[in-house]
């Protein structure tokens, strides 16, 4: 993680795409990457950039009546997501299953259960793209709404349906770059450009996910250049969470990560080099948000 940030000038708001796909561990947030099927992670089309931080691709063909679970650590942003499930039962015929999903941001860590065949295409979403696909962001933490359906808010009209977002992506897969061309050029004509705003709600979801050395909202609204209850006001309408909950997430990430990847560093070492006030609020934050304390999380690595 790019801990010189802590250093640079402020965030550009210029129209320029920033990509956090080359700063990003492709396992962060992942809590158990051995368990993960086929997994693919790309950057968007140059076009979409500045709406979508990147694209994700699991694949999986488990033997009947094997599953797959996977706990997973949410980055705090959004995700749309195209999915295709084929499941069945013992003796039964499959069953095919496939959507669109738009699912918010999320205070706690989440499991799927995967079973049979299937694959997602998901994007997951700078704040610039998630304000304009729900009316109100957070409304939709810890939940999700078939995109298109009443509860989004959005109307849907020519190629901009969900419908054709979920057709061309399937006929693109199992070519992943195809069908990463298709959901960024569906998400150009169904979001369209990035307000200001947008662009500044952007950068500031860059800087609280990739800078260690923002540890305090404060931090961020110097950087930014607004007070503090301006950047408040933005994370609420764009992502849905406080810039506060975001911080903790990453803060939180990169522990697991830690503890994961170095079985010999100490707890109380992790806590202090990410900025805890002591090992007792690491370990608090991994038993409210991963149900578990970092010690039986390393152990069950």
């Amino acid at each position: 993680m790019p801990r010189d940030w802590r250093f640079a000038t402020p965030l550009s708001l210029s129209s320029a795409p920033v990509s956090l796909a080359h700063v990003t561990d492709p396992t962060r947030g992942v809590l158990y990457p051995d368990r993960l099927p086929t997994f693919t992670r790309l950057p968007p089309r140059e076009s979409a950039a500045e709406l979508v931080s990147w694209f994700w691709i699991p694949q999986w063909d488990l033997p009947t009546g094997v599953e797959s679970r996977q706990p997973i650590l949410g980055y705090p942003a959004a995700n749309l997501a195209v999915e295709v499930d084929l499941a069945a039962a013992d003796g039964e015929t499959p069953t095919v299953t496939s959507g669109v999903t738009l699912w918010g941001a999320t205070t706690r860590a989440s499991e799927r259960v995967l079973r049979g065949s299937g694959w997602a295409v998901g994007a997951l979403l700078r704040p610039a793209a998630f304000a304009r696909l729900a009316d109100s962001p957070g409304d939709l933490v810890d939940g999700w709404v078939t995109l298109g359906g009443p509860e989004t808010g959005a109307p849907e009209s020519g190629e901009s349906t969900a419908e054709t977002l979920r057709a061309a992506v399937s006929e693109a897969m199992p070519d992943v770059d195809a069908a990463v061309a298709a959901a960024s050029a569906w998400l150009v004509e169904r979001v369209g450009g990035p307000t200001h705003e947008g662009r500044l709600a952007n950068a500031m979801a860059d800087l609280l996910m990739t800078d260690a050395g923002i540890l305090r909202v404060e931090d961020a609204a110097e950087r930014l250049r607004v007070s503090v209850r301006t950047l408040q006001r933005l994370a609420h309408r764009s992502v849905g969470l406080s810039p506060a909950a975001m911080i903790r997430r990453r803060r939180l990430q990169e522990a697991a990560q830690r503890v994961r990847d170095d079985p010999d560093a100490s707890l109380a070492a992790i806590a202090a080099e990410l900025g805890y006030a002591d090992q007792a609020h690491l370990a608090n934050d991994f038993r409210t948000v991963l149900g578990l304390t970092a010690s039986e999380y390393r152990s069950g690595v």
